[in-house]
């Protein structure tokens, strides 16, 4: 078993992992560890109570996160004439069609997130084996396969958020950064933590949000009162 560095002990002084921290504390918390040269990146963790085996406990949905994630997104649009117009105005980095299906069939993914119009999808479906495993298959129900190519690229690189419960029953994402002001990120959690509870499939039962953890890219991970996390 691999040995903690000086570092990772550090950062976990005084934490006590049994406890469930307020969210506000425990953003303190990470805050006041915060040892890295680069802005870490705040990321959250939600352990459901669903299975995703089965179609009716599949959770998948996106958030618009309120102060941004923070991040530099790459959008690439399959879009034709007038839609791909759109798609250059709105700020996107990449816009094509067959030489955009070319370029991606070659290997080369120079983008974070993959939108489409729905006339486009037979063409993007070819890719479904690349794009597929990188989560970037263009989707209805995330908002990027539409006609709204416009509104989808300004809400990519706003900071709109994909989540997909993974086969452990946990959704996970990056809400923002350390730098930003502890309630921004607060905010930026509980719109996050809104979304899922929203996403709740017809599947679930018993108690949904079992539990939640926040940690930065450097820092501790830390248990979170799921009710301090949930606006409701």
């Amino acid at each position: 078993m691999a040995k903690e560095g000086k570092r990772i002990r550090k950062a976990r002084e005084g934490i006590d992992a049994t406890k469930l921290y307020g969210l506000d504390e425990a953003i303190v918390i990470l805050k006041e560890r915060s040892t890295a040269k680069f802005d870490e990146t705040v990321e959250i963790a939600m352990n459901l109570g669903v299975d995703p085996r089965h179609a009716d406990q599949m959770v998948r949905g996106v958030c618009n996160l309120p102060n941004g994630s923070g991040r530099t997104v790459r959008v690439a649009v399959f879009a034709r004439g007038a839609k791909a117009d759109e798609a250059k105005a709105a700020g996107a980095d990449i816009v094509g069609a067959e030489d955009l299906l070319e370029i991606v069939q070659g290997g080369t993914i120079e983008f974070d997130r993959c939108i489409a119009t729905p006339d486009l999808m037979p063409l993007v479906g070819r890719l479904g084996k690349v794009l597929g495993p990188r989560g970037l298959m263009p989707n209805p129900k995330v908002g990027t396969v539409t006609m709204d190519v416009k509104g989808a690229v300004e809400a990519a690189k706003g900071g709109a958020v994909e989540f997909r419960v993974e086969k452990a029953g946990i959704v996970h994402a990056g809400i923002g950064k350390l730098s930003f002001e502890a309630d921004k990120l607060a905010e930026n959690i509980r719109a996050f933590a809104d979304s899922v509870s929203k996403a709740r499939p017809s599947g679930a039962k018993g108690t949904y949000i079992q539990r939640v953890a926040v940690t930065s890219t450097m820092g501790p991970g830390l248990k979170v009162d799921v009710s301090s996390v949930l606006n409701s």
